[in-house]
């Protein structure tokens, strides 16, 4: 069929609606209400994507909530601000979060703003076995995130400061390369150590398991 008319559309969405099982849907439980009705664009996305997709089940409208909403640009501008200002609040710096956050690639906003963040597994992107950090980067631009500013590294380690244990979030940026070639991205942890800002493997090769999770941004 290929590209298909305006008509065509219509007929389409009508094929689809009639054999919809509606009963087996609940609206208010889902977030359905609020997802299609009031934010007709960004339903519209997330079906263009599930098409895209091919229908498989795994794209859902509405399944990425904003998780976290965080400041950037609040005046931290160089490596050593940042530094300070993490290691005075109790945060504790990995080597490799500490290396790429002085390389020139690493930028603060100049006005403060706010960006709304989602935290995501891989198998959440419909990987439940895992993919390369590529796939998982395209998967999600499919389905209506985007790259976080490599800021929300920081950022959001200073800003998250009840993160529970365990929990190991990788940011979803353009990877900066370090001082020994490595392509590394910002990871926010918490373990038996504290609170850390480290760094996380970045090549787009790399594989991550289902259970490893990704923060993006939100489109607004």
């Amino acid at each position: 069929m290929g590209r298909i008319t305006a008509d065509q559309s219509q007929q389409l969405t009508a094929t689809l609606a009639a054999n919809v099982n509606w009963e087996e849907i609940d609206f208010e439980e889902l977030g359905l209400q609020d997802a299609v009705i009031r934010k007709p664009k960004e339903a519209g996305a997330q079906f263009t994507a599930f098409l895209k997709n091919r229908c498989r089940t795994q794209v859902v409208i509405g399944v990425f909530p904003v998780w976290k909403t965080i400041k950037l640009g609040t005046g931290l501008k160089t490596a050593d601000e940042f530094r300070e200002a993490l290691k005075s609040n109790g945060f504790r710096i990995g080597s490799w979060g500490n290396n790429i956050l002085s390389k020139p690639a690493f930028k603060a906003a100049t006005e403060e703003t706010e960006v709304d963040l989602v935290n995501v597994s891989v198998a959440e992107l419909g990987f439940k076995d895992g993919a390369t950090r590529k796939d998982i980067y395209e998967r999600a631009i499919d389905l209506g995130l985007q790259l976080c500013p490599n800021e929300v590294g920081p950022q959001l380690r200073l800003q998250y400061k009840d993160q529970p244990k365990g929990e190991w979030l990788r940011i979803a940026m353009e990877p900066i390369t370090d001082s020994s070639g490595r392509l590394l991205v910002f990871n926010v942890v918490r373990n038996d150590g504290g609170l850390w800002l480290d760094g996380d493997d970045g090549h787009p090769d790399y594989f991550w398991y289902g259970n490893d999770r990704w923060v993006f941004a939100r489109r607004k």
